[in-house]
Formats: structure tokens, C-alpha cells, sequence
């Protein structure tokens, strides 16, 4: 992902960003929880993307996918026909990020505001220019040379009504991974998350969770 983003993404939009920030470069970086992000340090006029490895295996099944925002942005937005699968999940993962990147040289990223339309114009963009569907055949075409699975096979993803509906207020549960599991007791089931309240050492602290990653604790 990271060569597919220097490579593909920022090669031929370098001049574009230089010329409003002379200087700027970009490092890619592998983080190893699920964080997933763009930088800028202005100081260094550095751009850097991490890309978890906790994000990645999470792409990987339908149950976790499903609570990414990429997800709804696939489906949502018809961006690679609206098929969500492991590979246009990391495909778009990042796509999305460079459109941070982009619209933080556009100056269009606020506090506040970063999921804006300016930012969805820009990812719109690399979708409409081909700059994804590059991104997504150099990510397939690399992992099949150095014969790592990446499943191109749309996911059948959970009707979310259906996952709600599983719940009850004050059932016990668990989410995140070992060995930052946390368990607690479900507050409110809302429209896509639950709200947990923690128990033991995560006592007195509230989480939104995505519904599909909720497990119950028997």
C-alpha cells in the first residue's frame, strides 16, 4: 500500500502539491494497530501516511469491514461499482488518504471540518480520473508477485437491522483485540453503533462501537 501510494498516487501529483508547497514530500509508514491517517508537518513540509496492520486484517472479513467508513463510502458513493471487497477496501483505504493529503495542500482541511465536500470532490476526482482503478490494479498486480491473498470477491455484508436486532440493553459484551480487549455493558443500541458503558478496568468510560464489532460475553 505504501509503494502503491508513493508510487501511483504521488508521483504524478507532486509537481501539482510542490507548487503550492514548495519542498513538500511524502513518507509512508506502517503503524501496528488499526490507526489509519495522514499527517502534515509544516515545520519539515513533510506529508506521512500510516497505514495499520490492524486495519488491513480487518478489511479481510465482511463482520469487521463493514464498520470502516470506507465501506460506506464504496457503497455509498459507487466508487468501484459499489463492490466491497478486501482489495478495493485497501484500494480505496488508499485513496482516501491521499485525498487528505491533496486537500491539505489545497488548504481545504479545517478544524472541525475534514470530511467535507471539498474532501469528497477530491476523492470523487480520483475515482472519476482512473488514479483509483490504477491504484487498485498495481495493489492486485503486486500482491499476486509476491503470492500474498488479496480477494477481489465482493463481501455479502451483514443487513445492519438484522445485526441491531441481536442486541439488548445490558447485555454484556466485548470489543477491540487482545491484549486491548475491552468488555463492558451495552447503555443504547443505536442506528449503527451501540454505546457501551466499560466494566472492570475500563470502568466509568463510554464507547460508540460499530455494531460488528460487538461480541457478546457468554
Amino acid at each position: 500500500m505504501c509503494e502503491v501510494t508513493e508510487q501511483v498516487l504521488w508521483r504524478p501529483a507532486a509537481p501539482w502539491v510542490r507548487e503550492r508547497i514548495p519542498g513538500s514530500t511524502l513518507a509512508c509508514r506502517t503503524g501496528s494497530g488499526q490507526a489509519t491517517y495522514h499527517r502534515f508537518d509544516p515545520r519539515r513540509k513533510e506529508h506521512q501516511i500510516t497505514y495499520g496492520v490492524r486495519m488491513i486484517e480487518a478489511k479481510y472479513s465482511a463482520e469487521s469491514a463493514q464498520g470502516w467508513l470506507s465501506s460506506r463510502e464504496i457503497q455509498r458513493r459507487c466508487y468501484f461499482d459499489g463492490e466491497v471487497s478486501p482489495l478495493n477496501l485497501l484500494a480505496h483505504t488508499c485513496c482516501h488518504e491521499f485525498a487528505h493529503l491533496l486537500q491539505q495542500s489545497a488548504g481545504k482541511r479545517f478544524r472541525g471540518s475534514v470530511h467535507n465536500r471539498h474532501f469528497y470532490a477530491i476523492l470523487d476526482n480520483l475515482h472519476e480520473s482512473g488514479g483509483a482503478e490504477a491504484a487498485r490494479q498495481t495493489l492486485a498486480d503486486e500482491a499476486a508477485r509476491q503470492a500474498l491473498a488479496l480477494p477481489d470477491t465482493p463481501f455479502k455484508l451483514p443487513d445492519p437491522n438484522q445485526i441491531r436486532r441481536q442486541w439488548r440493553v445490558g447485555e454484556r459484551v466485548v470489543f477491540g483485540q487482545e491484549p486491548k480487549e475491552i468488555q463492558g455493558r451495552i447503555l443504547r443500541i443505536n442506528r449503527k453503533t451501540c454505546t457501551v458503558e466499560g466494566t472492570g478496568s475500563a470502568r466509568g468510560v463510554r464507547y460508540r462501537v460499530p455494531l460488528p464489532m460487538l461480541h457478546s460475553v457468554s
